[in-house]
């Protein structure tokens, strides 16, 4: 069921949802969070469509903020709010709202946003494009209890990974890092096994690729050995090499879909690691609320070293500067803490 409501208000919007529930048959709330969507007129239907899949897996009221300013000054002057209310369908057991702000109102699209949350319901806040560089303080981040945003929609990726880290708070998180997940778990369970002292690794992907920067980062941090970051034609991130005394152990994907994993004294495995779609990126976001340590820290990890490669993807000579080996024992890396989805 649709509903279009031109210049209206957020008191009309839900009348209008409780209208249209009632339609249904479904009278009663059964939605587990609240989803707002900041973005655009040009990009709102690919993120909206990702948000609806991602809702069959995660009943919720998808709130969707599309800022129209204006160009004149006429325009810009005025203040309008339109909304489309949509249940059912598409929109499967969850609500979903398409809220255009016009005018002065679309600098205040929190006012707008605020008395149409679920009660006692948690709050995640995704910007496709365009994140502010302090997601905690944006007026409408501060509404959510988890804040989305993604680092390889930017002109520099490499380079908003250090902004990223530098207005992280609690609650962030980014999915560059979310796409990192199954390298991370496969990694580590590769490491759970018995091999030689680690030496240094080596990580391979596309240049300006920021979830290439992460896992190197996130390797760094948690095994304290240098690491590499080398450009390859991807697509994505193409392999990783961890040197250990034992010789090197390989994770391999040269075409975005299927891995090889080389350990040394072992036979050659073959593991599934396709690119995700952006659905199944939120979708696994969405399964965790709490902030998300790991990711925190392999950021912060990597500002000053960002920093002294430029912000770019470097070939050998960006090597992250060396830390302390490993020590003798063998090193297990902690099982991949429940974010996202394949870069």
């Amino acid at each position: 069921m649709n509903i279009d409501l031109t210049d209206t208000t957020a008191g009309q919007i839900n009348a209008a949802l409780v209208k249209a529930r009632r339609a249904s048959g479904t009278p009663a709330v059964g939605m587990v969070l609240t989803l707002v969507i900041v973005t655009d007129e040009g990009n709102h239907y690919d993120a909206l469509k990702a948000a609806t899949e991602s809702a069959r897996e995660h009943p919720c009221r998808i709130l969707v903020v599309i800022r129209r300013p204006g160009r004149t000054a006429r325009q810009r002057a005025g203040a309008r709010l339109d909304a489309e209310v949509r249940t059912g369908g598409e929109s499967g057991t969850g609500e979903t709202v398409l809220l255009r702000l016009y005018g002065e109102l679309s600098a205040h699209a929190h006012s707008v946003v605020l008395p149409l949350l679920l009660p006692d319901a948690p709050v995640v806040v995704w910007w496709p494009e365009d994140a502010p560089e302090v997601p905690a303080k944006d007026p409408l981040g501060a509404l959510a209890q988890r804040r989305i945003t993604d680092a390889a929609t930017t002109e520099d990726p490499v380079e908003t990974l250090a902004v990223r880290a530098r207005g992280y708070a609690p609650g962030d998180t980014d999915l560059a890092w979310t796409r990192i997940t199954p390298w991370r778990s496969v990694l580590a369970s590769a490491l759970d096994q018995r091999h030689g002292r680690l030496e240094s690794a080596v990580v391979e992907g596309e240049e300006y690729n920021p979830s290439t920067e992460l896992l190197a980062l996130w390797l760094a941090e948690r095994l304290h050995i240098p690491v590499r970051r080398d450009v390859s034609a991807g697509p994505g991130i193409t392999a990783v090499r961890l040197i250990t005394a034992d010789g090197v152990i390989c994770l391999d994907r040269p075409d975005g879909s299927l891995a090889t994993l080389a350990m040394p004294g072992q036979p050659e495995r073959h593991v599934a690691l396709h690119r995700r779609l952006t659905a199944e990126l939120i979708a696994e976001e969405l399964r965790r609320l709490d902030p998300d340590a790991a990711y925190a820290h392999a950021v912060k990890f990597g500002v000053p070293r960002l920093a002294a490669d430029g912000g770019r993807t470097g070939a050998a000579s960006a090597a992250a500067p060396p830390v302390p080996a490993a020590p003798p024992a063998p090193v297990a890396v902690p099982a991949a803490e429940g974010e996202g989805s394949g870069a």
